[in-house]
């Protein structure tokens, strides 16, 4: 099982790597390479830091946009976005001014709003509760790390942050996670085995 963990200079690649072969993987890619994407058999991509930072950051690989939409889009292999990866798969992104995101799935991306009590960013271990069944979510507590959150379709789970906040999104082959399975010790683990073994 081939993975391919996205380099684009906005992610704690080694930790997630780590991670990644805890659960299971053997045959993993830490890649700026399109056409290692577009061999592999699972695709991550991850994502620390500003929305606006993260995308330029991708769109300056030549064809890796390109190479994840043909594998992932067209070719529907397994993908997961973590954290800003995941927030990139959104129509837009309204951190530091609106900036256009992938476009996968429609939403954006929004700061979290103050309240009496709560604190942003939302730093710490949360709640996830599933919104829909869904073969990579299931109920348990994940270390979250944002200011920004999705808002939008395609819903797979929320935490309470003041509110309601999206914690994972996803449809057909595409999941995102706003969490970080690398810091969530069992539960992020878990999750990623069954990433690892997802059919969709």
């Amino acid at each position: 099982m081939s993975v391919a963990l996205i380099d684009y200079g906005a992610g704690n690649l080694h930790s997630v790597a780590n991670a990644l072969k805890a659960a299971g993987a053997t045959d993993l890619a830490i890649t700026d390479d399109p056409q290692a994407v577009r061999r592999a058999e699972r695709i991550v991509l991850p994502g620390v830091g500003a929305f606006a930072a993260c995308r330029d950051g991708l769109a300056a690989l030549p064809g890796m946009v390109e190479a994840i939409e043909e594998r992932a889009l067209k070719g529907g292999v397994p993908f997961l976005g973590i954290c800003v990866g995941m927030q990139l798969m959104a129509t837009r992104g309204e951190e530091m001014g609106s900036h256009a995101g992938l476009g996968w799935i429609a939403g954006s991306v929004r700061r979290l709003p103050a309240a009496p009590g709560v604190r942003v960013p939302h730093m710490g271990w949360n709640d996830v509760v599933p919104a829909l069944p869904h073969p990579l979510i299931v109920p348990g507590e994940a270390y979250f790390l944002h200011s920004y959150a999705f808002e939008g379709d395609d819903v797979l789970a929320t935490t309470t942050h003041g509110g309601n906040v999206t914690a994972a999104i996803g449809r057909d082959n595409l999941a995102g996670i706003q969490f970080h399975p690398e810091k969530s010790q069992r539960y992020g683990i878990a999750l990623l085995e069954r990433f690892l073994a997802w059919r969709p």
